[in-house]
């Protein structure tokens, strides 16, 4: 196990915002950029937090990722907000359109945000619960370059495709939702590798396109979707919806760790006002989830992340005491 040290939030913000900075990031980049970061950490989701930051800063050094683009935002329908991100990171473009996307939603019932160009988004939950804090249901879609094999396909023709959504309750964390169209995050397939680990049956393929639990190998291979078939479906339905203004195709999307290249992939979230419909939505949903919670035992999404957090805000983040160094050396 790797030694950890305690950090707070804000200095783990510091440390990120200057390792950005010191990339060639500019203010507002690497501000969007930390914020995300440091909200999937404390979250507990220390696979797309701190640990995956690096490959941001990797980027930028090797020029996948502008780190000086500022997005271009439109208004092609009164309730749809387009970016054009300019090989720059996901998260500027949605951070300028948050506010915007709120007071549509609240205004005409719902609002949607679509993005082009970009690099990948990490943690998608991270914009679909922002938007559940104001109030709102939201559903976020996102791709990556080809790395999920599906639909009897033996190589990567789909990026891991995640999926979330976010609901508010009265009394309580935002239900999310969170999850990747692959059996698992590639992101945990390499920390597998890196850490010598065998990996589940039904996860991977290797280069032949052969099952594999091999970690080493499964990088080189192929991921499989969760569920078969169904999983194939879902992945395809994401990114049909993360691509729809413009974004990249997964098997068209340059790899995110390695060349020159921007993956250029999409992203879409759509926020809705359940008032709107239900004035008393949120504390239906608070009833329900406490139903389910409690008296049927059933995991609720978005609890542990919750609770996560407010250890962290109170006590700190315990993170790998390596990843830290290497912040520190910036």
């Amino acid at each position: 196990m790797p030694t950890t040290v305690n950090i707070s939030i804000e200095t783990a913000l510091d440390l990120c915002k200057r390792a950005a900075l010191a990339h060639g990031a500019s203010e507002y980049v690497a501000t969007s950029l930390a914020t995300a970061t440091v909200a999937a950490e404390a979250r507990g989701q220390a696979s797309v937090g701190i640990r995956h930051f690096f490959d941001y800063l990797d980027a930028m050094a090797e020029g996948r990722l502008d780190g000086a683009a500022r997005p271009s935002l439109t208004r092609p329908a009164p309730a749809i907000i387009a970016s054009d991100a300019h090989r720059g990171i996901a998260h500027l473009g949605f951070d300028l359109a948050f506010e915007d996307l709120v007071t549509t939603a609240k205004t005409l019932g719902l609002s949607l945000f679509t993005q082009r160009n970009a690099y990948t988004c990490g943690a998608l939950g991270y914009f679909a619960e922002r938007l559940a804090q104001r109030g709102l249901v939201a559903l976020a879609a996102g791709n990556a370059n080809a790395l999920l094999a599906a639909g009897g396909a033996h190589r990567p023709i789909y990026g891991t495709n995640p999926l979330a959504f976010a609901a508010p309750q009265e009394n309580g964390p935002s239900l999310l939702v969170d999850q990747a169209s692959s059996a698992t995050a590639f992101v945990n397939i390499r920390a597998a590798a890196e850490a010598g680990k065998p990996l589940p049956e039904g996860w991977a393929l290797d280069q032949t396109g052969e099952p594999t639990t091999d970690a080493t190998a499964a990088l080189t291979g192929a991921l499989l979707a969760f569920g078969g078939n169904r999983g194939g479906n879902i992945a395809l339905m994401v990114e049909i919806l993360a691509t729809m203004s413009g974004g990249n195709w997964s098997l068209d999307a340059p790899s995110f760790l390695e060349g020159n290249q921007s993956p250029r992939v999409g992203m879409l979230v759509v926020a809705i006002n359940p008032t709107v419909l239900d004035a008393h939505f949120t504390s239906r949903l608070s009833t329900q989830l406490d139903r389910l919670h409690g008296k049927y035992k059933v995991f609720v999404p978005g609890y542990e992340k919750a609770e996560a957090l407010s250890a962290s805000n109170a006590n700190g983040m315990e993170v790998d005491e390596e990843l830290v160094r290497k912040l520190q050396g910036y």
